[in-house]
């Protein structure tokens, strides 16, 4: 984890880049990071439910987004919003104001990282057409592969770009303090990730030397102890009093059958049964009372704990997933990675031990509970590996519809209201171009697609 000077960490932050009196490229990348750490850390129902997606939490008294309704608060559009405006915009403008060409790289590393989010979540995407502004307000949808296939090739210009000439962003990042060696190896572990997800063998490969290598090189942030850069999570569900999620049984259960040491750290030991303490998960997709269910772990709550945007455990499963080298070594690789982010190496050598044989389902398994607090990341494992958790039609599955309507699990989110209303002849294009607008159509590299 890197950290940073509070008083100066967030400097930019303070200034309103939608209105600003002198507008920087210090202050418009440290913006847009901190904007997407946050949308990927928030908890807020209104914009991104991937905890519960990938059927790590679940809701208490409100289960609408357990029951995948994304239409209720507008999830989609608000999540899409966010990364275009928020994030992609701001980099944009950033990067039209320095010359500096190590800022450049460090700028496109953010960049492709949130494009990859937007065709992750939704398939085709406005690419080559977007941020035009009123230049353009309707822009054409680009082909999820095509964008991929761009999205390589510029990782591998921000990799030269970072060996290149410049100084880079030091206090405006957020992420390394401006260690360009780090952002190497984050590039590196970006253009590992895009090309496992395409099936790109020699990409994935010639990406894997440079990536990732400890927990050391990991994105992350260090948000503060004080608003307005809390940790999102301590915003939701220690400031505002409400305890509206608790850790999913499906999660819960898995964990209690391997005997994970991890529990202690993911969930609060809140329970016991004749003096000993349990894990108990709250049944997805229906009301679950509070006080009869585990809780979210005590570190989680805090309004310092770290933002993630990519870790050494999730590079080393990437790994295993390709199959390079010895992939059962990447596996435990990966699973005492996660341990040891969490303070539990000591207990890794004998957890691993108790496993059963390397296979492609441990594989699934352990990655899926190393992004525990990745929503995100954990709704892409359970995509690829659909076949070792399941749909939720059996009752052997690992992942379970929701109780209260048995809606399917979604495989993308749809497209935003305001894409259908304001921009309807290239939405419509997109819809049927991706097999039809609907939450369950299965993104391109989806293996089931």
């Amino acid at each position: 984890m890197v950290s940073c000077d509070s008083d100066e960490t967030y400097e930019g932050l303070n200034k309103d880049p939608n209105n600003p009196t002198t507008v920087t490229a210090d202050a418009l990348f440290t913006s847009a990071t901190v904007s997407l750490f946050k949308q990927l850390e928030s908890t807020s129902v209104n914009s991104n439910i991937f905890r519960m997606v990938s059927q790590y939490w679940t809701e208490t008294q409100y289960v609408d987004e357990a029951n995948f309704d994304l239409q209720n608060r507008n999830i989609p559009q608000n999540f899409w919003s966010t990364l275009y405006t928020s994030v992609l915009y701001d980099l944009k403008n950033a990067k039209e104001l320095t010359t500096d060409a190590k800022q450049k790289a460090q700028i496109e590393v953010i960049e492709v990282y949130t494009w990859q989010l937007l065709v992750d979540t939704f398939g085709d995407i406005p690419y080559s057409e977007a941020l035009q502004g009123q230049g353009d307000a309707t822009p054409a949808y680009d082909d999820g592969n095509t964008i991929y296939t761009d999205l390589i090739a510029r990782i591998d210009t921000a990799i030269t770009g970072l060996g290149g000439a410049g100084t880079g962003f030091v206090q405006p990042d957020v992420i390394y303090s401006g260690d360009i060696a780090k952002w190497i190896k984050f590039a590196n572990s970006l253009k590992l990730k895009l090309a496992v997800h395409v099936g790109n063998s020699p990409a994935a490969n010639a990406a894997a030397g440079g990536a990732f290598t400890s927990n050391a090189d990991n994105a992350t942030i260090a948000f503060e102890g004080s608003t307005p850069n809390t940790n999102p999570l301590w915003v939701s569900l220690v400031q505002s009093g409400r305890n509206d999620f608790v850790p999913a049984k499906t999660i819960v259960d898995v964990m209690n059958t391997l005997a994970d040491p991890r529990r202690t750290v993911f969930f609060e030991d809140n329970l016991t049964v004749s003096g000993t303490i349990t894990y108990e998960g709250g049944v997805y997709g229906t009301t679950n009372s509070y006080a009869l269910y585990s809780h979210i772990g005590k570190a989680m709550l805090e309004p310092t704990f770290r933002g993630v945007l990519l870790d050494y455990a999730e590079v080393e499963f990437l790994k295993a997933a390709a199959l390079i080298g010895v992939p059962e070594t990447h596996y435990q690789n990966g699973i005492t990675a996660s341990f040891k982010d969490w303070g539990l190496e000591a207990d890794a050598p004998a957890y691993i031990a108790s496993l059963s044989a390397y296979s492609e389902q441990n594989l699934a398994h352990q990655f899926w509970l190393a992004m525990y607090n990745r929503g995100f990341e954990g709704w892409f494992v359970y995509r690829k590996y659909t076949n070792h958790f399941g749909d939720g039609t059996s009752a052997t599955d690992v992942f379970q519809v929701p109780l209260d309507t048995e809606n399917p699990i979604p495989t993308r989110f749809t497209y935003p209201v305001n894409e259908q209303t304001l921009n309807e002849t290239n939405y419509d294009a997109a819809s049927s171009a991706i097999g039809g607008d609907s939450q369950t159509t299965r993104i391109f590299w989806d293996p089931a697609n």
